[in-house]
């Protein structure tokens, strides 16, 4: 037997092993969820979205940050709703706050923000947002305690799932462009139609100008 087949095959069983030490060296490898900062203007609001699917965990931490006046934070108002304008989150008068939910529906889930009206002649501040869903918002340490798992074992079970993530996102993908095709083909198809009676009624709209300018020539014995 070839040796560059054999030492090729020894290679390809241990590079799943080194994969997995080197993930467990270095956890910033695996995708974490990072804070979003928002300037939230004197007047107005601002907002974030993410297009999430339904049945998914979704936490969130917001805080404001005034590092010219940390005694005296301004205060803000919260609010995040559902695709279809459901309130899953209201808070008023609050320096920081928190929200957790399940996605009933799929779609764009809104977070608003915006500063009270007793500080709105204030300058502008700064908001940090923790926005986490799906895989991001579990618990990895709750887990590895309940199921006395840890090191390459907690990784692999990370791993497995962020692919189950990744197929469940590829899933959702596919579905929509589906829903997007049949909607594409629908709408093409009522424009074809649309075009023939178009067509049809313009050559009625013909037919009768041309038989009733015959008519009205030979009436008035023009032709």
């Amino acid at each position: 037997m070839n040796k560059g087949m054999v030492f090729g095959g020894r290679a390809a069983c241990f590079l799943p092993i080194i994969l997995v030490l080197c993930l467990t060296r270095n956890s910033n490898i695996l995708p974490v969820a990072e804070a979003i900062w928002l300037t939230i203007p004197s007047s107005g609001t601002k907002c974030v979205s993410e297009e999430i699917q339904s049945n998914v965990v979704v936490l969130g931490d917001y805080y404001v940050i005034d590092e010219n006046n940390p005694d005296h934070i301004p205060t803000i108002s919260a609010r995040v709703t559902s695709p279809f304008g459901n309130n899953l989150h209201h808070n008023e008068n609050a320096t920081h706050g928190q929200f957790a939910f399940t996605t009933s529906e799929s779609g764009n889930y809104l977070a608003c923000f915006w500063k009270d009206g007793s500080h709105q002649k204030d300058s502008e501040l700064t908001l940090g947002v923790d926005w986490k869903t799906g895989i991001a918002a579990k618990d990895w340490e709750s887990v590895a305690k309940k199921e006395k798992i840890e090191g390459v074992e907690l990784v692999l079970r990370r791993l497995q799932g962020i692919v189950e993530t990744i197929r469940g996102n590829l899933i959702y993908l596919r579905d929509r462009e589906a829903d997007m095709r049949e909607v594409s083909e629908a709408t093409n198809a009522r424009v074809a139609w649309f075009s023939i009676m178009s067509l049809g009624v313009c050559i009625v709209v013909s037919v009768l100008q041309i038989w009733y300018l015959k008519r009205y020539f030979v009436k008035k014995k023009l032709v």
